[in-house]
């Protein structure tokens, strides 16, 4: 069996945690500079705030429905986040860290232990751990587990746990389920399948396997079998990643060439220090610039280009040299400006490396990049810089209405009163 656990409304809730005054109010939580609502307390839903609007859209709301709006306080989310995962990982050794707020979790060998009562614990230990409340969907497949967890999270008489166990079970809910509440079943598929008059998902899964393969790939196969109770997908390993980038919107639009160079130049040594924390080396990279998209009044130029490096490496110095070039060979004077990005492709592991013949990384550079890791650990953040970068210089987003990271700031710490 697996479990799926979601924390409910996770940004949401985390803001409430140390704010028992926000316990019954409207909550969002708004994207990278303040942009767009990306989380939703249940109060803010039922006033019909959407996700991925403009915030500027719904100032007046906000207003007037007195609506608590918060930037992204990742330091927080992440904190909390590992916080949750690591008291789930006390009820079975077999998780799945899925995204910030959900894990799959296996359970095999508990056949003579109530799955149930064992959701219930974990609820119980989250919320005492924690303070942030989650739902439990048991099922005998991840995707069951997902369906689960949504029944669990919509019918309060479940106690915010529920199990599918039986093939009674699992044929009354799949006969109630529409298709376009489906994990991995995507607008075009929906709409296909809509059009041939498969609304649920029983529906679904008694569709013959020929016509799934062929119209829905290996992949839409082996999710009908998942949602028709046959196991076909199993918990992942954490994996290194494939790609990296890093990308930012500037706070003002950049005419300067010099101010877009430091920015790029940054932004690839960045992406060096994340190959180097998963031991790996990149043997592509892509260096991008935008102008601002949103002012259609102002000159427009987006450009991209990859280059593919003449030896792999994860050394900051090296990256920045080569995401230089390529940003030479792509930037036009007269225009504003108001993003650009980096991103290492092509990444191979640091063991796997191939030496070239007439030219390889720096062997100075591992030692000296690993020092400046370390330091950058031990002070913060791109404390100790390359002197091509702005040294005075802090990245920061814009967040106006940031919360303080009380878990993992000494000096943001709460404050009792008794």
């Amino acid at each position: 069996m697996f479990a799926l656990v979601d924390c409910n409304n996770f940004y949401a809730s985390c803001e409430r945690l140390f704010r028992p005054d926000l316990v019954g109010k409207p909550i969002v939580v708004l994207s990278n500079n303040d942009g767009c609502v990306i989380a939703r307390s249940n109060e803010a839903k039922a006033l019909g705030i959407k996700m991925g609007v403009p915030a500027f859209a719904f100032d007046g709301l906000f207003k007037q429905q007195k609506v608590h709006v918060f930037s992204s306080n990742y330091a927080l989310y992440g904190d909390m986040s590992s916080r949750v995962m690591s008291i789930l990982s006390a009820f079975t050794p077999d998780i799945e860290v899925y995204s910030i707020d959900e894990s799959f979790l296996r359970f095999d060998g508990f056949d003579y232990f109530s799955l149930h009562e064992i959701g219930m614990k974990m609820r119980k230990a989250v919320s005492q751990g924690t303070g942030i409340p989650i739902s439990v969907g048991f099922a005998p497949t991840k995707a069951l587990a997902k369906l689960a967890n949504k029944i669990a999270k919509k019918r309060p008489e479940t106690g915010g746990v529920y199990v599918i166990d039986s093939v009674e079970g699992l044929e009354k809910e799949i006969a109630t389920f529409t298709i376009d509440d489906v994990w991995g079943i995507g607008p075009q598929h929906f709409k296909r399948l809509k059009g041939m008059g498969i609304k649920t998902v029983l529906e679904f899964t008694q569709l013959p396997d020929q016509w799934v393969k062929k119209h829905m790939s290996i992949v839409g196969l082996r999710l009908k079998r998942e949602l028709a109770g046959i196991r076909t997908l199993d918990l992942e390993e954490a994996k290194p990643k494939k790609n990296i980038a890093v990308t930012r919107s500037f706070n003002e639009n950049y005419t300067d060439f010099e101010k877009v160079k430091e920015r790029v130049i940054t932004f690839a040594t960045i992406c060096a220090e994340r190959l180097r924390q998963q031991d790996s080396y990149c043997n592509v990279i892509q260096v991008f610039i935008h102008t601002n998209n949103f002012r259609p009044d102002q000159p427009q130029y987006n450009r991209m280009i990859t280059v593919e490096l003449p030896f792999p490496t994860n050394s900051g110095i090296e990256l920045a040299h080569f995401a230089v070039d390529a940003l030479n060979r792509i930037y036009k004077t007269g225009f504003g400006y108001k993003k650009a990005g980096v991103l290492a492709m092509e990444i191979t592991p640091a063991a796997q490396a191939q030496r070239m013949i007439f030219e390889n990384s720096d062997p100075r550079h591992a030692q000296l990049m690993a020092v400046m890791d370390k330091l950058n650990k031990a002070l913060g953040q791109q404390k100790v810089k390359l002197a091509s970068q702005d040294l005075d210089r802090v990245w920061k987003m814009k967040q106006e209405r940031l919360s303080p990271r009380y878990t993992t700031r000494w000096s943001e710490i709460i404050t009792i009163k008794c």
